[in-house]
């Protein structure tokens, strides 16, 4: 899996690309999110449009960054999330915990309200 990171004004966007199946790309998330936390910088828009598929290590990744970025004072929101892993957020009540957007703009703007 990649992970392309952009900076918009006070927002962090992470671009995934591939599938989120487990180590070394849980990992990987949890490195990016405490980086960008060290590096002041709280809010994180990640753009889901280029995952395929992600399993129950993939979301607890997420999970994890969303918890590290919300004890920070920060949050983090989804965007893109393609149907059939908007299906498993739906099972699994995930769409409660996180607040998603049906794009990276929208996801953006809801930081700036």
């Amino acid at each position: 899996m990649q992970i392309k990171e952009k900076i918009v004004g006070n927002v962090a966007l992470l671009k995934f690309k591939g599938s989120l199946m487990g180590e070394p790309d849980t990992t990987k998330i949890r490195e990016k999110v405490h980086s960008l936390v060290s590096d002041d910088m709280r809010q994180v828009v990640v753009d889901m449009g280029g995952v395929k598929w992600i399993n129950s290590a993939g979301l607890g990744s997420l999970i994890a960054g969303l918890t590290t970025l919300r004890n920070a004072g920060g949050d983090l929101r989804l965007a893109n999330i393609a149907d059939k892993v908007e299906s498993l957020f739906m099972i699994t009540q995930l769409v409660k915990v996180f607040k998603t957007y049906e794009s990276v703009d929208r996801a953006v703007a809801s930081f700036k309200k």
